[in-house]
């Protein structure tokens, strides 16, 4: 039994305890999980064929609006471009996220955002020295290969934000 398979089948049995039903384990019930665990892990979803984003381990613009959605957030990229913002090499992907705004700085890899951090102010997101040029108090996270400054007056929604994206870096394919 391979790992994924195990996982799999911990998961179903989980959820079937979590779901409050009345019906015991000597229903009947149990032993219809294993083929279904079966079936779903030799069979790769269409969607997961289809779709473009890269899993090399590093963000991406799709992984993050990915993860963002998965964790309940209303994402809307903002067209055009966005202004540079000093202190960052790269340019900003620009979101709504519900009626806050989120600044995405997607870097080819975790040096080259390390050097940019270092001169970084991470409670102001600004050039050390400099003052703040956001417009509200920013919330300044950072992951692998991406720096993000998430402009809103909700503690909470920072903090949701905050964790979903330092839950790490999508995973590269294992190959399988």
């Amino acid at each position: 039994m391979t790992a994924r398979t195990f996982l799999l089948f911990l998961c179903a049995g989980v959820g079937a305890c979590g779901r409050g039903s009345s019906r015991s384990a000597d229903s009947g019930s149990v032993p219809e999980l294993p083929a279904q665990a079966t079936t779903a892990s030799s069979a790769v979803p269409a969607s997961a064929q289809a779709n473009p984003c890269p899993r090399t381990g590093r963000w991406a613009l799709c992984s993050l609006e990915k993860r963002l959605k998965q964790s309940g957030f209303v994402v809307r990229r903002i067209g055009g471009e966005s202004p540079r913002r000093a202190g960052f090499s790269v340019a900003p992907a620009a979101y709504f996220v519900g009626h806050a705004r989120l600044e995405v700085f997607v870097y080819p890899d975790e040096a080259a955002l390390a050097k940019d951090i270092a001169s970084i102010d991470t409670l102001t997101a600004s050039p050390r020295g400099r003052s703040s040029v956001w417009e509200t108090a920013p919330t300044f996270v950072r992951s692998a290969n991406l720096a993000a400054v998430f402009l809103t007056d909700s503690p909470v929604q920072a903090e949701r934000l905050t964790l979903a994206i330092t839950a790490g870096a999508p995973q590269p394919n294992s190959g399988r």
